[in-house]
């Protein structure tokens, strides 16, 4: 019982994150940061802004333990490829209300030792904009500003990489 359930949970999972690829069509232009409370490790950031460099807009909490188990690959994109065209942006997305304290926050970035822009979005604008559902979630954009992938949850390591390897070899 527990491994058909596990799959029917697996299906939805599948499901629901190709129907949100798919409301993207593949390749929409990528909302813009709204209602951002404050922007740590960074100044203010725009889409415009970063139009030319491939993006990945990192949806996370920092106490959901998908979030910190996914932080690793993220950081490690981050430094691996910067210096490539890729600029990493994490949109902290508060769960619970304590969570949406910037100190905590703060702690948060210093203890798992993240250097890239963190967006807090505690009203959830951002979230809204971007239609998500799921901590975490991982939207990468291409050069043109368009959203051409997308992932929620744990997993898909190796593809993203590629799909981010693969995005930073396009031509502008």
């Amino acid at each position: 019982m527990k491994s058909i359930l596990k799959t029917m949970l697996a299906v939805t999972a599948l499901y629901a994150a190709t129907a949100h690829a798919a409301s993207f069509g593949g390749a929409t232009q990528a909302p813009e940061f709204t209602g951002i409370e404050k922007w740590l490790n960074s100044e203010p950031l725009t889409m415009q802004q970063l139009r030319g460099k491939v993006v990945l807009v990192d949806f996370w909490t920092h106490t959901c333990i998908n979030c910190i188990r996914t932080l690793p690959y993220v950081k490690s994109w981050n430094e691996k490829y910067k210096d490539q065209g890729l600029t990493v942006i994490g949109v902290h997305t508060p769960e619970y209300p304590f969570e949406r304290s910037t100190d905590n926050v703060k702690t948060a970035i210093k203890r798992f030792g993240i250097t890239y822009p963190v967006a807090q979005d505690n009203q959830y604008a951002t979230w809204k904009a971007y239609s998500n559902q799921y901590w975490p979630a991982v939207y990468l954009i291409n050069k043109k500003g368009q959203v051409v992938y997308t992932h929620f949850g744990e997993g898909a390591y190796q593809e993203t990489e590629a799909k981010i390897r693969a995005l930073l070899a396009e031509p502008q």
